[in-house]
């Protein structure tokens, strides 16, 4: 019997056993070692409805995701290691959302379901982090070297003292070019190596590493053939006349040598027919600084990146850059943070010039800065303001509104997060129409944690749609997203 076809009934009892993990437990007796193993888990279920562009019923559909994880781990004085299993079940998928090009898959729901061969309901249990480091532990200066499959964020290498720039970092930078993918209910890992230097605060480190397969194919057990990273990064604490701040400088070496069809504006026959591999190297860097002003703490980020290379047998120039502004004014314990931010990834005007244009995402975490996930950053331009409010110390509102629009109307309207099988791109791409305007995205969540170990979000986001939308869905209307979640973790 297939793995898969066994994988549902095991899900289904992993979920059904996690109230026990919440039982008081016993105080173990006290071990000689200093080194104790520890064990960890966390599960995580989602309820979530979409209702697409598309004005007809197959892009209004809802399911569930869920997924368990359980790891043990130990850190020795100068090893460390562990070896994490996780089991995501779907259930309840569309099985009509999927249409001919170029309306294509009518969100998320109908991604899993082209995944994972056409099953409504699928699981899987695979090895999420298997590795072993030797060195110094996370936090500590000295050198480490980890080895086997672990998880990466570009953006958040270290944690900064100051609060502010550790949140900047964990919610605004971490993920824009390589990330788990943790919206989604099987993620992403990297097999490879990591290495890094810490000194003071400063770290250098670089990595090299094939994604694995998952994010929406609940098959997480192999890497995507013929696809590789190599990321190297120096941050440092930086002061520019603020009270904290942050910088960093970036490169990274992406080759993508299979023969799934490429997502960009070229014909379809001439993009089809194009085999050669893609090359694409991106610098870039951050900075990160706060200030102290006599309404609250003032906050500036900016983020940027050059591209260069090869996509297959066009020459590959692509830029995107990030300018936000926050503000955490005194209002007791509101303890509100405003934002308001320009983000820009270039895009290709000219189809048949010989070059690709592009800016390329790589492999990231499209949620954070996509919280309604229909776009990312290729031909992507964005004004956005946003609020961050805690009516109670247990519970966090935030709100934002956002105008998205295309960069270059010759170029296409994309969306995806990368690699995550060897058959499909990772991203898609539909025409704009010869329009720019894609859509104004009105967004409201609550998230509550009443105790360490759970928490529960509700979301919900409004699309009016635009030109470049109504020009692909004959009487589009407005989308939505909506989910409610519960995360349980010890």
């Amino acid at each position: 019997m297939p793995l898969r076809s066994r994988a549902a009934p095991l899900c289904v009892a992993l979920l059904l056993a996690w109230p026990a993990t919440l039982r008081p437990q016993a105080a173990p007796p006290s071990q000689p070692s200093a080194a104790p193993l520890k064990w960890s888990a966390t599960f995580r279920s989602r309820a979530e409805a979409w209702d697409w562009f598309d004005a007809g019923s197959e892009g209004r559909y809802a399911f569930l995701g869920s997924y368990l994880r359980a790891g043990l781990s130990q850190q020795l004085r100068t090893v460390g290691w562990r070896i994490e299993i996780m089991a995501p079940l779907l259930l309840g998928l569309p099985d009509d959302a999927v249409l001919p090009a170029p309306q294509g898959q009518l969100g998320q729901g109908a991604n899993y379901f082209a995944a994972n061969d056409g099953e409504t309901e699928a699981g899987d249990v695979f090895p999420k982090e298997v590795w072993v480091r030797f060195g110094r532990t996370p936090g500590q200066d000295g050198h480490a070297l980890r080895l086997g499959r672990f998880e990466v964020a570009d953006g958040i290498e270290t944690t900064p003292a100051d609060p502010t720039v550790a949140r900047l970092k964990r919610e605004r930078l971490g993920h824009r070019l390589l990330g788990n993918f943790t919206f989604t209910h099987v993620l992403r890992s990297f097999d490879g190596a990591q290495y890094s230097y810490t000194s003071r605060g400063r770290q250098l480190l670089v990595m090299a590493a094939r994604p694995t397969t998952g994010v929406f194919d609940t098959d997480g057990w192999g890497e995507v053939d013929d696809v590789s990273a190599v990321y190297g990064a120096v941050t440092t604490p930086l002061r520019l006349g603020g009270e904290a701040g942050d910088a960093r400088l970036f490169a990274l070496w992406y080759e993508d040598k299979r023969r799934a069809p490429k997502a960009d504006n070229r014909p379809a026959p001439v993009r089809d027919g194009d085999i050669d591999p893609i090359h694409v190297t991106t610098f870039g860097g951050h900075l990160l600084q706060v200030f102290p002003t006599g309404s609250g703490p003032v906050d500036l980020l900016l983020w940027g990146a050059l591209q260069t290379g090869a996509w297959g047998t066009l020459d590959h120039a692509a830029s995107a850059v990030a300018l936000e502004l926050g503000m955490q004014p005194p209002l007791g314990t509101l303890e509100p943070w405003f934002r308001i931010g320009l983000f820009r990834g270039s895009g290709d005007g000219d189809p048949g010039d010989g070059e690709h244009d592009t800016f390329f995402q790589v492999l990231p975490t499209p949620r954070p800065y996509a919280r309604f996930p229909f776009y990312d950053f290729s031909n992507t331009t964005e004004v956005f303001v946003t609020a961050a409010l805690h009516p109670y110390p247990v519970a966090t509102i935030r709100a934002g509104a956002r105008r998205v629009r295309l960069s270059e109307s010759a170029d296409l309207w994309y969306v995806g997060g990368g690699a995550f099988e060897d058959e499909t791109f990772g991203y898609t791409g539909r025409p704009g129409g010869g329009g720019r305007g894609l859509a104004t995205i009105f967004d409201l969540s609550l998230t509550v944690a009443p105790a360490t170990w759970v928490t529960i979000e509700a979301y919900g986001a409004l699309a009016p749609e635009d030109d470049v939308i109504r020009s692909i869905y004959p009487g589009a209307g407005t989308g939505r997203l909506a989910y409610l979640e519960l995360e349980l973790r010890r």
